[in-house]
């Protein structure tokens, strides 16, 4: 019999840690437990990490803070992803940039991760990129050990498209697939990828819901400016903020999609919660989507 799909509880927001460290804020320990504490207070208590991240020294800054205060574990759920072998100082042994899923590398990747972090266990382990040369069944028993030793809870992958999903289903059940989507990235509307997360009952993750910060510029291409003057109007009629109201737009999808909020500041995480009570009509939905496309539905 076929295992079912390990659920494990994950905040409605996740925040993502690719810019916490060396990639971007490089908070020390004080204030990244500050960081952590303060989302925590806000009930938003996933936390999604990369091995990569940092050059492969976030997650030992995040280690850090548990390590000093491990109270704080049982209070979160934490997210990583290996898969991606990246040239670095850190990694010597990485010859070029590749992908590797294998079950050596899956678990070695692993107990770097759970030493890295200061944890017995990761809530959701992802491949990070498909791997051209993946074999379902290599992956699926690799996983299944680290099931059976309790170093990680669920499983999923990143960035696969529909194709690798369904391949991969076809051996271990995935608890979620994290792409990018946003009112600049699309794909995942209309490439199935939702509803294939629907059929399968995956939770859809996003990364970049913002845009990568381009939506808060000022309008320099006509896609960016469309967004903006629709969403100006709308930003009155639901008394929201920019952020909150591009979020507002993902989760009104049925598929459930969990935003990966990438800052770095607690206010703006705050801000960004604020999108959770927020009801979007379905004509103001459709307005921002063909503002987006650039022309009406069929």
């Amino acid at each position: 019999m076929r295992q079912a799909v390990n659920k494990v509880d994950i905040s409605p927001m996740i925040i993502g840690t690719m810019r916490l460290g060396a990639w971007g804020a490089k908070l020390q320990t004080n204030a990244l437990q500050a960081f952590i504490e303060g989302c925590i207070e806000m009930d938003l208590t996933t936390f999604d990490h990369a091995d990569i991240y940092g050059d492969y020294t976030t997650e030992d800054d995040f280690g850090k803070v548990l390590r000093w205060k491990p109270e704080l574990r049982k209070q979160i759920q934490i997210i990583t992803k290996c898969g991606i072998k990246m040239v670095s100082t850190n990694r010597p042994d990485h010859r070029i940039k590749s992908y590797n899923s294998s079950a050596k590398h899956i678990i070695k990747s692993v107990e770097n991760s759970l030493k890295a972090l200061n944890t017995e266990y990761v809530d959701v382990l992802l491949l990070h990129r498909p791997d051209l040369l993946m074999e379902p069944e290599e992956i699926a028993q690799a996983v299944n050990q680290l099931y059976r030793s309790g170093k990680v809870k669920a499983f999923g992958v990143s960035n696969f498209n529909t194709h690798q999903v369904e391949l991969l289903q076809q051996s271990i059940p995935l608890f979620t697939n994290q792409v990018e989507a946003s009112l600049l990235h699309l794909d995942a509307f209309e490439d199935g990828t939702l509803e294939q997360c629907m059929r399968h009952k995956m939770i859809p993750m996003a990364w970049s819901p913002m845009g990568g910060g381009l939506l808060f510029l000022e309008a320099k291409n006509e896609n960016v400016k469309r967004i903006q003057e629709v969403a100006n109007p709308l930003l009155k009629k639901y008394e929201v903020t920019f952020d909150q109201l591009m979020l507002a737009f993902l989760r009104r999808h049925p598929s459930g999609i969990v935003p990966i909020l990438g800052t770095t500041n607690l206010e703006r995480v705050k801000s960004a919660k604020g999108a959770m009570t927020m009801e979007m009509d379905r004509e103001d939905w459709y307005d921002l989507w063909q503002a987006s496309k650039g022309e009406t539905i069929a």
